[in-house]
């Protein structure tokens, strides 16, 4: 009974690899990807807004964190999407979570702890509005720490460029070997 048990729950354990860490990666990849479509298609509201930008993204010119906020976020998405840097692009979009938090979805003013958790919501009610932000941060964490999983473009770099080159070397070679034996 324990051994199938085990058994179980390592299965469970390798499916998460494959299909747990993909579904963070759809999920995410489409929400980025959507945003980043609204920006293009959208007015720049960055300049009315760019006082509350936290250092050093405040001295950047408006235009600029609006392209760039742009493009990380569709580019972002098609990569977390394929698996493709998906490390770098976590933290990229992290970074770019974060910012957007402090000067969109942060509270304007609060005294208490109760009135912070007031702006963890999914409305915007006044209060501020970073729940789903901070959510996209949690989502975003196990994809920087552990990486993108089984079925992504970095999986497959890394077992290419983790490969045997003396295993790699012996097949050509015996691969070489059967085509002019024939």
């Amino acid at each position: 009974m324990k051994n199938i048990a085990l058994r179980t729950l390592d299965g469970i354990d390798l499916l998460g690899l494959w299909i747990g860490l993909l579904s963070l990666r759809i999920l995410l990849g489409w929400d980025f990807f959507e945003s980043g479509l609204e920006k293009l298609h959208g007015h720049n509201w960055f300049a009315d807004i760019q006082e509350r930008f936290p250092f050093p993204f405040n001295v950047v010119p408006p235009e600029i964190s609006w392209q760039m906020a742009t493009w990380f976020e569709l580019l972002g998405g098609i990569a977390l999407v394929v698996g493709l840097a998906t490390r770098f692009v976590s933290i990229s979009l992290t970074v770019l979570t974060v910012v957007a938090i402090a000067a969109v979805h942060w509270p304007e003013s609060w005294g208490s702890y109760g009135e912070l958790m007031q702006g963890y919501v999914f409305t915007d009610s006044g209060q501020g509005n970073f729940k789903l932000p901070v959510l996209f941060i949690g989502m975003l964490l196990p994809l920087l720490l552990h990486g993108p999983g089984k079925l992504s473009i970095d999986a497959w770099i890394r077992r290419r460029c983790t490969e045997n080159p003396v295993n790699s070397l012996n097949a050509s070679t015996s691969l070489v070997r059967q085509t002019v034996n024939r």
